[in-house]
């Protein structure tokens, strides 16, 4: 087993972790590499690691790795994950952001998650994506597929946009909004949740639609098969431009009526998670279901 080793280089918390798991696989006898950015500090914040400056690197950890660990939250995750793009290496994401739905490992089990790969007492967990074209071509993104959600949203202080949905050909609803979230399941506890979107389970096979902010009291989340096409037709007020987002990269639209498509992806991420670990596990941990909020700490 050989272990691609990334992270966030722009948080100051990435170090210590960083740095402690690396001396322990060395102790281990463990095979890694690390990506080139994370070499660069390592050397500068851990000069006491053995051959800090010539730690194993690789420009692209896929070439090599069999598992990656990605240091940071789940934005880092998400990049990560579109690094890794269609070569679908399993990716064990440490948290060292903040909620960490995807970054489900915390830094202080990060150690025995290791030992439980290595044991063999792990899972990996196949995550949908969702693919988007604009007239006909990919999005013109530094992706064109997406792990958590596509949105269509107004840009700046325009007012609200209109909508237009059909699901497999089938007008569905105009919705006059701020804007539309389509969520995967993963991205379900992301900005669809925010929006008033519903909590969906990994695996289940479908994509949420939740407006944003619609002019209607009416007008609620959606949920279909992840085997639907969804079609888009943005108009905007004064025919101004809209923005078209996918796990946070984002691109000006800026011709009314370009249909957009949505639809299932080719590949799916996949995820490592420990064999005794269950997302409900990770529900109640990060968003303190049933937690005391009146103790006294």
């Amino acid at each position: 087993m050989i272990y691609g080793i990334t992270g966030n280089v722009q948080k100051d918390s990435l170090w210590e972790p960083a740095g402690r798991l690396l001396h322990w696989m060395e102790r281990q006898g463990l095979a890694y590499c690390v990506h080139p950015e994370l070499r660069s500090g390592l050397a500068t914040h851990h000069p006491d690691l053995p051959n800090a400056s010539g730690v194993p690197c690789v420009d692209t950890l896929t070439d090599v790795a069999d598992i990656i660990i990605s240091f940071g939250g789940d934005g880092t995750l998400l990049r990560c994950a579109h690094e890794v793009d269609q070569a679908e290496t399993p990716i064990l994401g440490i948290n060292i952001g903040r909620l960490g739905f995807l970054a489900a490992i915390e830094v202080r089990g990060m150690l025995t998650a290791i030992e439980q790969i290595e044991a063999g007492a792990y899972l990996i967990d196949p995550r949908t994506t969702l693919k988007a074209t604009v007239a006909g071509q990919p999005a013109a993104l530094p992706w064109s597929w997406a792990l958590n959600e596509w949105v269509v949203e107004r840009d700046g202080p325009a007012g609200l946009i209109s909508v237009d949905v059909k699901v497999d050909g089938v007008p569905l609803n105009n919705y006059w909004a701020d804007g539309l979230i389509m969520a995967t399941p993963t991205g379900s506890t992301a900005y669809s949740l925010a929006a008033g979107g519903p909590i969906v389970v990994p695996g289940s096979g479908v994509v949420t639609l939740s407006p944003l902010a619609a002019h209607a009291l009416t007008v609620r989340p959606v949920v279909l098969p992840d085997t639907a096409t969804i079609d888009i037709t943005v108009q905007t007020p004064g025919r101004q431009g809209y923005i078209l987002a996918g796990d946070g990269a984002s691109a000006s639209i800026g011709v009314e009526e370009t249909q957009i498509r949505v639809e299932r992806g080719n590949h799916r991420v996949r995820l490592v998670r420990l064999s005794d670990q269950h997302y409900f596990d990770t529900l109640r941990s990060k968003l303190m279901w049933g937690a005391d909020r009146n103790a006294r700490s």
